[in-house]
């Protein structure tokens, strides 16, 4: 009986868990398009993303987030150019949704040169913290700061890298990591201009959500991002007080991340353009 019971249990998990992966993924792309003659180079402003999660993108991924522009490109797996659609990260499958990234795309092409292209660079994983990012650890099958390395190596093949978004903290917000933060956030960005080749390359950073249940502990992780900022002229802070999450108090919604984007290209374009 005992073991009847526990057959139903689990075939009632699977068809949760299959519903949500359907969910999920019911309007990712079925088909991505190779840019086969790659623009000229100095015509590419080239954008990394980088963080955990709310960079990486939770979000639930809707028709209008996959219809391509001509102008906005990002890379796959295998390091090709091709039209940018969300989602835009590949790395956890199983996770994956909307991010950012396609939105910031879309803000940025209306306000530069029409000769100009934007390609966004995939490097968030989510749950990474800091301290793993500047140590270069293997996390969830992928060395931070080495595939940062590649990517950004990618990147100047085809363009100029113009700056990098960064969304990280969730994972360091806890009373060990919270005092190194700043210091942290320095010595990161520091590694990542080296790679970039220019240490002066803007940087956008995104608050913590306003949403979380341990507000005490992200409140003190934006504040030293706003503090990291206030000694850094080639950073800003975007904010996020006013996002929703996906229901989980952790993760902001569709609506959520396509705000960041359209922020986080604002603030490019008023201190930076």
């Amino acid at each position: 009986m005992k073991s009847s019971c526990f057959a139903v249990i689990l075939l009632v998990i699977i068809a949760c868990h299959h519903k949500a992966i359907v969910e999920r993924t019911t309007n990712f792309p079925k088909q991505a398009k190779q840019v086969m003659t790659p623009p000229s180079k100095q015509n590419v402003w080239v954008f990394i993303l980088a963080g955990q999660s709310n960079m990486a993108g939770r979000g639930l991924v809707e028709p209008g987030d996959t219809v391509v522009d001509q102008r906005i490109l990002t890379i796959n797996r295998a390091g090709q150019l091709i039209l940018a659609k969300e989602p835009l990260h590949w790395y956890e499958p199983e996770r994956t949704g909307l991010d950012c990234g396609f939105s910031f795309g879309k803000t940025m092409i209306k306000k530069i040169s029409g000769d100009n292209y934007i390609l966004l660079i995939p490097t968030a994983i989510g749950g990474s913290s800091i301290s793993q990012w500047i140590g270069d650890s293997l996390y969830r099958g992928v060395k931070l700061l080495s595939n940062f390395h590649e990517k950004a190596a990618i990147a100047k093949q085809y363009g100029t890298i113009k700056g990098i978004l960064w969304h990280q903290g969730e994972s360091d917000a806890n009373e060990r990591d919270i005092p190194h933060y700043k210091e942290r956030l320095g010595e990161l960005f520091r590694q990542f201009r080296l790679i970039a080749g220019n240490n002066d390359l803007p940087i956008l950073l995104g608050e913590l959500g306003s949403f979380s249940k341990d507000q005490e502990h992200f409140s003190l992780i934006n504040k030293a991002i706003h503090d990291y900022s206030s000694n850094d002229k080639n950073t800003a802070v975007i904010t996020t007080g006013d996002l929703k999450d996906r229901g989980d108090s952790l993760h902001f919604n569709s609506n959520g991340q396509r705000m960041m984007g359209q922020r986080f290209a604002e603030a490019y374009l008023h201190k930076f353009n």
